[in-house]
């Protein structure tokens, strides 16, 4: 019988290993936006296996990353996107029956590429069943982008009956789907109005709680918007008619509210690449248009009621990288605060996922997940486009920092900044 032995240099190679996975990585911070409404200076972060270890003002030794001159604060989370939205060859929104599913793989990963790079180090998509694969090839690190939470599809009134709803839910969540997405009312481009019965929405909302799973629910109507609170759902979208009564309900229940700024400017700004098609009509086009100052009234009213308002894009093609738009049309067209903006895309979102503990926050335990700016977003908001330094998890993907240390990004299958 053949021996097998371990030879000394594997041995210490061993050793060695395991001795770089706990060597701490020190990130010196000249202004730290602790993701809850906290403000530090001149502090540094350790980091030890993909963990923040310790925030102190103790300088400690040379810092591996310097990023003094720069505003640090925990990677930003965005409650709504569509990842695999894009533009086809020809610049218009690309269709399943024209490209390969490969296409439409590299199209998403680029997506997902686009929006860590902008800074956002967690994304919720709702959702294609594309999101899957996609979730677990950034999970397993075969490529990079931000962690992925998808509903991998979406129910509205044809899905079928409350019984054909609960079905559909045991199916999507036996899919590995992370959280139910329902459309209680039709898009802003038909009208918004109430589009799923009560019935249909108690059958969604109330399956997806009695499995453990958290439902996220577009609605424009305060009917549509209601129905979902009162079965127990957990988070509204867009909420462009939602009345003082209603908004009043998401406060007591505690529910998270996400109107969203950027997809109608981003529609507008590509509108050639999608008009003409579906509901995207001039007459949509309108509609949307009218929507704006009704979003920036509904989102005064939110804040006034002290609703939990968290950060969402409904990010779709051409918005992909520009999530961090979304901070300045909130600050800008809503009047919301700078650091309320922050929080509403770091600790709030975060708790609005159930990752509370885990990201959104800058403190001993979470993940090192980490974005800097160039300038403060407290001072000029319009810094959140400015972002010089992402780190994923206690990987660096992106460093442009002037000085930023001594230790260089590691390798990524893409090219780094």
């Amino acid at each position: 019988m053949r021996r097998f032995t371990i030879t000394p240099i594997l041995v210490v190679l061993a050793a060695a290993a395991a001795l770089a996975q706990d060597s701490p990585v020190v990130i010196r911070a000249g202004t730290l936006l602790d993701g809850k409404g906290g403000v530090a200076h001149n502090v540094s972060l350790i980091v030890r296996r993909g963990r923040i270890a310790e925030v102190t003002p103790k300088a400690r030794r040379q810092a591996d990353y310097d990023l003094r001159r720069f505003t640090l604060m925990p990677g930003w989370i965005d409650t709504h996107v569509h990842i695999s939205w894009h533009f086809d060859k020809n610049g218009r929104l690309a269709s399943e029956k024209d490209e390969s599913p490969q296409q439409a793989m590299l199209h998403a990963a680029g997506n997902a590429w686009a929006t860590l790079m902008g800074g956002f180090t967690t994304v919720q998509s709702v959702g294609a069943p594309i999101d899957r694969d996609l979730r677990d090839a950034i999970e397993q690190g075969i490529i990079p982008g931000p962690r992925l939470l998808t509903s991998l599809g979406q129910i509205n009134e044809d899905t079928g009956d409350p019984a054909a709803i609960r079905l559909f839910v045991r199916k999507a969540v036996a899919g590995g789907a992370d959280v139910i997405k329902l459309f209680a009312t039709k898009s802003i481009r038909d009208g918004g109005a109430q589009s799923m019965s009560d019935a249909q929405i108690g059958a969604a909302c109330g399956e997806a709680k009695a499995l453990g799973k958290r439902s996220l629910v577009h609605a424009h109507a305060s009917s549509g918007a209601r129905a979902a609170v009162e079965a127990g759902c957990t988070a509204i979208e867009h909420g462009t008619f939602l009345d003082d009564a209603t908004l009043g309900l998401l406060a007591a229940r505690g529910a998270y509210f996400d109107p969203n700024f950027l997809v109608i400017h981003n529609y507008f700004e590509n509108k050639a690449k999608f008009l003409g098609i579906g509901n995207y009509t001039e007459e949509g086009f309108a509609s949307m248009e009218k929507a704006l100052p009704l979003l920036a009234d509904v989102f005064h009213r939110a804040m006034a009621k002290h609703v939990k308002i968290v950060l969402g894009t409904d990010a779709v093609a051409g918005a992909h990288g520009r999530n961090a738009e979304e901070f300045i049309y909130r600050v800008r067209d809503g009047g919301q605060k700078p650091m309320d903006a922050i929080v509403s895309g770091t600790s709030l979102a975060a708790e609005s996922l159930g990752l509370g503990g885990k990201i959104g926050a800058i403190a001993p335990g979470m993940e090192a997940d980490l974005v800097a700016t160039d300038d403060n977003p407290l001072d000029d908001i319009t810094a959140v486009r400015r972002v010089v330094f992402v780190m994923k998890g206690g990987q660096v993907y992106k460093n442009s920092a002037a000085n930023e240390g001594r230790r260089k990004a590691p390798p990524s299958p893409v090219s780094m900044d």
